[in-house]
């Protein structure tokens, strides 16, 4: 039998080229060695073996010699059923057939939006029958330990596929990448030393000096004594401004040494939450290397030298870090993927240690499935999970509600030293209701002193700023505000509050949104806002007297706008919710009241069916009715989208906070597009699509090298649109 290649390389001979037998084996321990982590170790060598069995066909031998591109994939899907049992058979076929271009749907049209819109089904009926290479024959079967012990419902199935499918392709992809260039990725660093390292900072911070910093010193003790109970699922409830984050990963890392985890996963619902976490990390470990930060507005470049830079960019496509710190809408969404690149990393899920920071904002739209997903990786895939909340995890089970998925109460164990003890010891604010307040009663208000208002609408804040814009220490923060303006805007901010001590009455007035309430460490005596969520006048309140420094409590008020402001829904339901709270509790903040507040928040949402916006469940309920393997894992990638809003980006190219000289350069010669994304993160807006093409057809933003990339690089050139204070802005008349 001639030799069979997968791989070619380039003006190099045949006798380096890669042979088939190689390349099958090389993926098919990879795999293994992947899927062994939640015991499926065996269907991963057989994927891996069989992956590529259409390679082993003469017409593709051909096209590595310089014929016909012919396709590969669908062949060794083909195959599996004819070595194990149907059902078996076709969760491999998904996993086969989409190893390039993703899972595909099971039989039926594909949405709008999905990818790849052939079936499995309409594409087997292609498949040739390709016989098995001498030496690459699987072994016999061995059923996977998540689909053993019962018979596993369809929710388990399905993302048991699409974790094995992430094995699949990761293994592919590195065994690839290691052919090509010759070598092989470094290790990532260790887990164990980072513990250490933790400690070391931890006892650095000496004694506590202040009530507060004793019952931080507490949280952190508490959570590592309890890091030795079982794996499972936990929660940390402690107030706004208590260490919670420090500590979640103390406990974690503490949990990982007792039961081995490989890996600590930290998920936050905002960007700007996590990049001030990835920072705190990388400083309490001692070690940027071991911190893979992973979001939409991450700049690898922004670390300090080509290797770490080097490092970021390919950890970031499987989580091959110790440490992975990722937004919500990264880490659900991979759950429910089904292209390779969004799956690649799932594999490395499993075995975790995984925190969910403010686990109370977990989309309510997407509320099942999450919790869903939740369960199953604790169930089968070895992860412990923390659900770490200042206002007391709002996802357990809700009395009266029938939510089939939520967290049952008793399996969720507690970390932190009394949750009711710590609001009463932490309580630094008093909550006041203070009515309908109209915009300039508002300025009036607080003229001169020391406040931050916080409202629900953007224009509603610039309104008012507009009005005591020019005072002394007035300032406004926005999402129209690039990141490096909203930086330079929280910096003026911070350093006129740093200066009390000396001048007592020295006026600051910011005006904000609740992205002020994402992670911003920031201490006003004096908070106004905007009816919300309980959730979120708790995290305004965490903005208030936040050290416990003031000598007598913060004040805190609620208001109710009499000025007319588009809400969005989400937060005008939340704020509906609050208002039928909010006159039967004395103490907001109490854990009573954010009890009774996702009560009634939950019930109307559940009875509207808004728990399950994209009918995900429903689908694989289906599914389970018909008792066959018909998966739409196409249709539910495409379904599955945390934010629900189109916007597109604007580059901000004027001004003192648009792009530099030496991004402009970048722009301009980069040959590398994903490299120019990430170096126009600091100088980037996000607006909605009409807005943005009007811009270009009136010449005022230029599509910069749309011959290559399109319209991904779009950049604003009229500085009249962008106020050095207030960010961008169009007229009425636009």
């Amino acid at each position: 039998m001639p030799k069979l290649y997968a791989h070619t390389l380039e003006d190099r001979p045949v006798s380096e080229w890669e042979t088939y037998e190689d390349h099958a084996w090389n993926v098919a321990r990879g795999a293994d060695a992947r899927a062994d982590q939640f015991g499926a170790g065996w269907m991963g060598e057989a994927c891996g073996l069989l992956h590529d069995l259409g390679k082993a066909k003469k017409g593709f031998q051909d096209y590595l010699m310089g014929g016909e591109q012919v396709p590969h994939a669908v062949d060794g899907a083909r195959k599996a059923f004819d070595l194990v049992n149907p059902n078996m058979a076709q969760l491999m076929a998904y996993i086969i057939a989409g190893h390039h271009t993703g899972l595909p749907n099971g039989r039926g049209e594909a949405i709008e939006g999905a990818s790849p819109t052939v079936p499995l089904e309409e594409r087997l009926l292609g498949a040739a029958d390709v016989p098995i290479p001498p030496g690459t024959e699987p072994s016999a079967p061995k059923p996977p330990k998540p689909l053993t012990g019962g018979r596993p419902d369809h929710f388990e199935i399905h993302f048991f596929t699409r974790m094995l499918f992430s094995a699949l392709v990761d293994a592919d992809f590195m065994e690839t990448e290691a052919f090509m260039w010759g070598r092989r990725r470094e290790a990532s660093p260790a887990l164990a030393p980072l513990r250490k390292a933790l400690n070391k900072t931890i006892a650095s911070f000496g004694e506590p000096t202040t009530f507060v910093n004793e019952v931080r010193a507490r949280v952190q003790r508490t959570a590592g004594e309890r890091a030795s109970l079982e794996p499972g699922l936990f929660s940390m409830t402690v107030p706004t401004g208590g260490a919670k984050t420090l500590a979640s990963l103390k406990f974690a890392l503490e949990h990982a040494k007792h039961h081995g985890h490989g890996r600590i996963i930290y998920v936050a619902p905002f960007n700007a939450i996590i990049e001030q976490t990835a920072s705190e990390f990388r400083k309490a470990l001692g070690n940027p290397d071991a911190v893979l930060e992973h979001h939409s507005s991450f700049d690898p470049m922004s670390l300090e030298d080509e290797k770490h830079q080097r490092g970021a960019m390919m950890a970031a496509q499987n989580w091959d870090r110790p440490v992975v710190v990722t937004t919500a809408v990264q880490f659900f969404e991979s759950l429910f993927a089904n292209r390779t690149s969004k799956c690649r990393k799932l594999h490395n899920i499993a075995n975790s240690v995984i925190i969910l920071d403010e686990a109370q904002s977990l989309p309510i739209l997407f509320m099942r499935p999450c919790l869903a997903a939740i369960q199953e990786l604790c169930r089968a895939y070895g992860c412990s999970i923390v659900l770490c909340t200042a206002t007391q995890p709002a996802v357990l089970d809700v009395d009266g509600l029938e939510i089939p998925e939520a967290l049952p109460r008793e399996k969720v164990r507690e970390l932190a030293p009394d949750p009711e003890q710590l609001h009463h010891e932490l309580k630094r604010v008093d909550i006041h209701n203070a009515g309908r307040v109209g915009n300039q009663e508002l300025c009036n208000r607080i003229r001169g002193r020391q406040a931050l208002v916080i409202v629900n609408n953007k224009t509603h804040a610039r309104d008012l700023y507009d009005q005591m814009r020019g005072g002394e220490g007035v300032f406004h923060l926005t999402t129209n505000m690039t990141a490096l303006h909203r930086r330079a805007v929280l910096q003026q901010v911070k350093a006129r509050l740093d200066r009390r001590a000396e001048e007592p009455d020295i006026p600051i007035t910011l005006f904000a949104t609740a992205l002020i309430e994402a992670g911003v460490n920031i201490d006003f005596p004096e908070v106004w806002r905007a009816v919300a969520g309980i959730d979120s006048i708790a995290q305004a309140a965490g903005r208030c007297n936040r050290n416990g420094k003031m000598e007598r409590p913060g004040q805190v008020y609620i208001f109710e706008p009499t000025d007319f402001y588009i809400i969005p829904p989400e937060i005008k339901q939340n704020a509906e919710a609050a208002r039928a709270i909010i006159p039967r509790f004395d103490d907001l903040l109490h854990p009573d009241t954010i009890r009774a507040y996702f009560q009634r928040l939950y019930s109307v949402r559940a009875q509207a069916g808004d728990l399950d916006g994209a009918d995900i469940m429903d689908m694989i309920g289906v599914i389970a009715r018909s008792r066959d393997l018909n998966y739409p894992f196409a249709n539910i990638a495409a379904l599955f989208k945390l934010i629900q809003e189109v916007t597109v980006p604007l580059i901000i190219g004027v001004g003192e906070y648009g792009l530099t000289r030496e991004a402009e350069r970048t722009l301009r010669t980069c040959p590398a597009g994903g490299v120019i994304s990430r170096e126009m993160q600091n100088f980037t807006i996000s607006i909605n699509t009409r807005t943005r093409q009007t811009l270009i057809d009136r010449r005022l933003a230029e599509v910069v090298r749309a011959d290559e990339f399109g319209d991904s690089f779009v950049v604003l050139r009229a500085e009249a649109l962008y106020d050095p204070s207030a960010g961008f802005s169009i007229p009425e008349q636009f």
